[in-house]
């Protein structure tokens, strides 16, 4: 495995939490500690994205980032890399690829909060995400019905793996999702900086 990278074993199950980190917070701790009982995974990867092509502003230096996502979190099954960044990759489906060529067996889960799947169907290649791995969302506030009755979960709603039955989600096939319901955290990036508590460095 090349110098930067995970490390990840065939067989293993490791949910894939992307996003900028821009910072970040205890709610997405959260979010993974549930993930990873929920789900059944062997690890979660906190994927710091470069950029995100839906946000104007870019984020804040990656070393900041990573510095504070380690702040957040310490549990020795959540790995935090900047993978994207050094795939060279813009946008989630091609990164999963080039993932999947990388770490053959190792069975990937791509996590998300019910509020980004209320937008998933703007995604580049959103339906190949899909159809490359399960996905598994997890209940944000405010968002939980708009994500039950998404654009995404609607035309999806076949391949939906019920909540009881989500920790087999990353056993399973592409395309399968799972929607559980969590303990939610009110914590955001965006009002963390609109208070003005993470100045970029």
């Amino acid at each position: 495995m090349r110098q930067g990278y995970p490390i990840a074993r065939p067989g293993m199950r490791i949910g894939i939490l992307g996003g900028s980190f821009d910072p970040a917070h205890d709610g997405h701790a959260l979010i993974t500690r549930e993930a990873l009982r929920r789900f059944g995974l062997d690890r979660v990867w906190w994927m710091l994205s470069p950029h995100n092509p839906l946000k104007e502003n870019g984020p804040a230096p990656m070393a900041q980032r990573i510095a504070q996502a380690r702040n957040v979190m310490s549990d020795p099954n959540v790995v935090i890399t900047d993978i994207e960044a050094r795939l060279g990759t813009r946008f989630t489906a091609d990164t999963l690829a080039r993932l999947q060529a990388c770490y053959p067996g190792v069975h990937f889960v791509w996590l998300m909060g019910a509020d980004n799947l209320v937008q998933f169907d703007r995604w580049d290649h959103w339906r190949d995400i899909m159809a490359r791995v399960p996905v598994g969302v997890l209940a944000r506030p405010g968002w939980r019905m708009a994500g039950r009755y998404a654009r995404s979960a609607r035309i999806f709603a076949r391949a939906e793996l019920p909540a009881e039955r989500a920790r087999q989600l990353a056993s399973l096939q592409a395309p399968v999702w799972s929607f559980v319901n969590i303990p939610m955290s009110s914590l955001s990036s965006s009002e963390i900086r609109a208070r003005g508590k993470w100045p970029k460095l």
